[in-house]
């Protein structure tokens, strides 16, 4: 059986959405790379111990840059994992971004094993974040990442193609970025906690 919560515990969690109200400011939340889209969210960013799904149209369009301040932040005081990542890591940009690259390690799992590899590293407890790449529409590998990254305490990113966004999902935060390079478009579609905002969230164009 379950753990018996409280309304007011569920509620003071986040875990409970009251519609009457703006949504609490929750804590644990590191700041993405738009701030329009960490004032919309109950964390005011990213969610710790719980899985961020980003539901990308084509590579390269500014999702790894949504997530990098964060990332830059946890590496200062924890490792990071990148597992199966599309492209290989380009180290210069990650430095520039902030991440301390003695914290990072990359694993080069296979498609099929992304999943399975993104969850052994949230359950050891030894990364601040795990961020994983997969194509994979299997709600229940998504469900053992939530749960491990709830169990191991950590940021749990994982990356998705867009026409995933139709298939149900257990993330916490799940987001739909569409748009050009340099001009990311975001669209909440699930904010744990809290109603998504509504409309399309976008970053400023870079020159």
């Amino acid at each position: 059986m379950g753990q018996v919560v409280s309304l007011q515990e569920g509620l003071a969690a986040g875990q409970v959405f009251r519609g009457s109200r703006a949504p609490r400011r929750l804590a644990d939340g590191l700041p993405s790379g738009l701030a329009a889209l960490d004032d919309a969210l109950p964390w005011g960013g990213f969610p710790r111990g719980a899985l961020s799904e980003l539901l990308v149209s084509m590579d390269g369009i500014g999702e790894l840059e949504l997530v990098l301040p964060a990332v830059a932040a946890i590496s200062r005081r924890e490792r990071i994992a990148l597992v199966a990542p599309p492209y290989l890591p380009y180290a210069p940009a990650l430095a520039r971004a902030g991440v301390a690259l003695e914290k990072l390690a990359w694993i080069d799992a296979s498609a099929e094993r992304s999943a399975w590899a993104a969850e052994q590293c949230l359950r050891a407890g030894c990364f601040g974040a795990v961020l994983c790449w997969t194509r994979s529409g299997d709600e229940r590998l998504l469900r053992r990442l939530q749960v491990a990254a709830s169990d191991g305490g950590a940021h749990a990113f994982v990356f998705r193609p867009a026409h995933q966004a139709t298939n149900p999902s257990p993330a916490a935060l799940r987001l739909l970025l569409h748009g050009e390079p340099g001009q990311l478009a975001v669209q909440v579609l699930k904010s744990r906690g809290a109603q998504p905002p509504s409309g399309t969230l976008r970053q400023p164009r870079r020159h």
